[in-house]
């Protein structure tokens, strides 16, 4: 096997890019989950981001097609700036946390032995998130005198052993509390209006800050990364990509199994998870990755005398238009398995008793689905997409991730997730991106690769996280997980027909000269640009 020394600065930067974002994109939102965040907050939060990158992507993009001399300033600036955010997020003051384990009943025998006297001075918040929970009870005693109605009270939680407190007087008609003989009373306990600990201070607002302005800058330098690599690879190497950006699979999966399996380690015997490995791999990855990005050399690149112009030709094609409207759909799609598989593993091992090596599971999951189907898919997409073409390719994805989404609904624990995501992995997200940068690389006319990576990333990852991630959040609280996949699994399954049943009927054969393996061929795409007896 010869190797090709002109792409292992591309290489060894998916590789040491990808490492750095192994550890904590795969756990950022249960980070979040475990600072207090619920999957409605988070699902809000996620939605708004992608819509960040709708706008962002493209405007980078124009940025560095325009500023084309500068484009690895920019690019170097943006791996600073995201891998500083991120690792930021290890220094957040550690949120308020409640001593009361939480639960939604709570039931005392002999309550009445236990209970303090009145004390209206632990209503201040801070107090009560973290040294008591406010519930409402009702009592049981064995006494004829006692009136049974509800009662406000404070649970303390200390040495394994519970107080209660009345938060007022309302227990002087208990004769159980006013000395009766032989008397006890069994406390049955509600949890009521959640106190908002987390939301507001300012380790929930620099979460959102940090997570923020580092997911965008991911997002971003992943979509300027995909340009650079097809400039490096030159033109018509788009069919070669795969073979470039598997190197950051491997990356991302090796990271993220060790930071797994070392937060594990570390967490041994703690309900609450020690992320320190996550944020030390990191910054130590993305600084290895600003090192090897000097090494890049970037082609000499020809330039647009008008990028929005060009593009804008380049839109009014319907092939383009229903292409890009299928990469939101499959942005919807993929986001709730990027933002709440993990959610739902964890809820999982909780309900079926593995929360103790969780971290190591989804480390291994990351290894599952990057090591396994990432590395074959990236490696072969090439000759998939050259064999069958775009379209049916993109078909392609949409079935394999409603068997994905169905299979995962269906396991009884959370060890099951690893033969599905060792299969399954590839043929979704590693072909359907792979797919969807390839085209985008085969329509742009010279001088605009950036600018319309950007729009097309920002329709697939930007506008189609937004809407997936809103509506996961929702689905998952209101649902649950195992239905919330489920309808997601359908919606996967409707877009692959429909998908299907334009292609055949209307796209196929809708060009002259039309290659029934392609929506278009890249030549015929790019002549549409500048013949507009080509634009239908």
């Amino acid at each position: 096997m010869t190797i090709n020394r002109k792409f292992l600065p591309i290489k060894a930067h998916y590789f040491f890019f990808m490492a750095a974002m192994g550890p904590i994109l795969p756990q950022i939102n249960v980070y979040g989950k475990q600072l207090g965040i619920s999957s409605v907050v988070m699902g809000s939060i996620t939605a708004v981001l992608p819509l960040l990158f709708l706008v962002s992507k493209p405007a980078f993009g124009y940025i560095i097609d325009y500023f084309s001399s500068a484009r690895k300033t920019i690019f170097l600036g943006l791996l600073i700036v995201l891998g500083t955010s991120y690792s930021l997020l290890y220094f957040l003051p550690e949120p308020a946390r409640h001593q009361v384990p939480f639960s939604n009943v709570y039931n005392f025998t002999q309550a009445s032995s236990i209970i303090s006297s009145c004390n209206n001075t632990i209503q201040t918040k801070d107090t009560l998130c973290s040294n008591y929970r406010n519930v409402t009870c009702k009592w049981e005693c064995n006494h004829e005198n006692t009136v049974n109605s509800n009662i406000s009270v404070y649970l303390e939680y200390s040495n394994n052993n519970y107080g209660i407190h009345c938060s007022n007087s309302n227990t002087s008609n208990v004769s159980c509390f006013n000395g009766a003989e032989n008397c006890t009373c069994n406390f049955i306990c509600e949890q009521i209006n959640e106190v908002d600990c987390l939301y507001g201070t300012p380790t929930f607002w620099g979460f959102v800050i940090l997570m923020a302005i580092g997911t965008i800058g991911f997002n971003v330098a992943n979509c300027v990364s995909d340009a650079i690599c097809f400039d490096v690879l030159g033109e018509n190497g788009q069919l070669d990509y795969g073979k470039q950006r598997v190197w950051g699979t491997i990356g991302f999966g090796i990271s993220a199994l060790l930071s797994g399996y070392i937060v594990d380690v570390l967490s041994q015997g703690n309900e609450i998870k020690t992320y320190t490995p996550v944020f030390i791999l990191v910054f130590v990855f993305i600084i290895v990755d600003i090192v090897a990005c000097f090494k890049l050399k970037l082609p000499k690149l020809p330039t647009s005398d008008n990028i929005l112009k060009d593009l804008g030709k380049l839109l009014k094609h319907k092939h383009i238009v229903i292409f890009l409207i299928f990469a939101t759909l499959a942005g919807i799609v993929d986001s709730f398995i990027v933002y709440f598989l993990f959610w739902y593993l964890e809820d999982l091992a909780a309900a079926t008793g593995y929360a103790h090596n969780i971290k190591l599971l989804e480390g291994l999951t990351v290894a599952a689905e990057t090591l396994g189907g990432e590395v074959l898919f990236f490696s072969l997409s090439g000759k998939i997409i050259e064999k069958i073409g775009y379209g049916h390719s993109l078909t392609f994805c949409f079935v394999s991730y409603a068997i994905r989404l169905g299979a995962v609904s269906l396991i009884p624990s959370p060890w099951w997730i690893l033969p599905i995501e060792l299969v399954m992995q590839g043929p979704t997200y590693a072909m359907c991106y792979t797919t969807i940068v390839a085209y985008t690389s085969a329509i742009s006319p010279p001088g605009t690769s950036a600018t319309m990576q950007g729009i097309a990333a920002g329709m697939d990852d930007g506008f189609g996280y937004a809407i997936g991630s809103l509506i996961g959040g929702f689905l998952y609280k209101y649902s649950g997980g195992q239905r919330a996949l489920q309808i997601f699994s359908s919606i996967a399954l409707c877009c692959a027909i429909i998908h299907f049943i334009l292609y055949v009927t209307i796209l196929k054969n809708s060009a002259p000269g039309k290659s029934e393996k392609n929506y278009k061929s890249p030549e015929e795409a790019l002549q549409s640009v500048t013949d507009p007896s080509m634009v239908k």
